[in-house]
């Protein structure tokens, strides 16, 4: 396993952020990682999945968007973060060009990372993985941030948890459900923030994300 540190070039405007691969010695896979808002990509989440992803040879690419790398408080305006995941992008496909690609994203990250893709389908990007997906506002449940969702041409995977304080699970399931490339994988008794008990949820997490991948690789 390699640990690779770089810079990932935005834009003249908005600049650089950091970024880390970790990639087994063999890989079946790339996979960006994009992180949440309340977090950058050095969050011990990030860092554990990653690793753990690497243990079932599927490389990372975690990477900040702007506002954590210049520790501004506030998430990026979707415009900047679309940015920032399209560089992400790029740059994996720039380093790994012969392996499968895989967007992901925890919460924030997942949701612009769906909402570039809806906007800008992208053939090489062989489908999408959400650990925990933000459906609505705390307390306020709806489902006018899936819209965008029925754009995506690429396979998603839902890993949700069913106490999820942003995705009240009758609503995340009927969501799904409407979506024909959606698969949908709960996680019983865990949060947004994936804590239910004493369970280690990011091995789940990282076992329910290498099967799905081997299916979407054999295809």
């Amino acid at each position: 396993m390699k640990t690779r540190s770089l810079s990932l070039k935005i834009s003249p405007s908005i600049g650089t952020v950091s970024a880390e691969c970790i990639v087994p010695e063999k890989s079946k896979c790339i996979i960006t990682l994009a992180h949440g808002a309340g977090a950058g990509m050095n969050h011990s989440f990030m860092v554990t999945l990653a690793q753990l992803l690497s243990e079932q040879s599927i490389a990372t690419m975690r990477f900040n968007f702007p506002f954590t790398e210049n520790k501004k408080g506030r998430p990026d305006l979707p415009a900047v973060a679309h940015k920032t995941i399209e560089a992400a992008i790029a740059k994996a496909m720039e380093l790994f060009p012969d392996l499968p690609l895989f967007a992901a994203g925890k919460s924030f990250g997942g949701r612009m990372s769906s909402q570039y893709l809806s906007a800008h389908p992208d053939a090489s990007v062989k489908g999408i993985i959400f650990y925990g997906f933000p459906l609505h506002p705390l307390g306020k449940p709806s489902t006018e941030r899936a819209e965008h969702l029925k754009d995506v041409k690429t396979p998603m995977l839902f890993l949700q948890g069913t106490k999820d304080e942003l995705a009240t699970w009758d609503l995340i399931e009927s969501v799904c459900a409407s979506l024909p490339l959606a698969t949908l994988v709960k996680i019983e008794g865990a949060n947004h923030a994936f804590k239910a008990g004493k369970q280690n949820i990011i091995q789940l997490l990282t076992d329910e994300t290498k099967n799905w991948i081997d299916k979407m690789v054999k295809k």
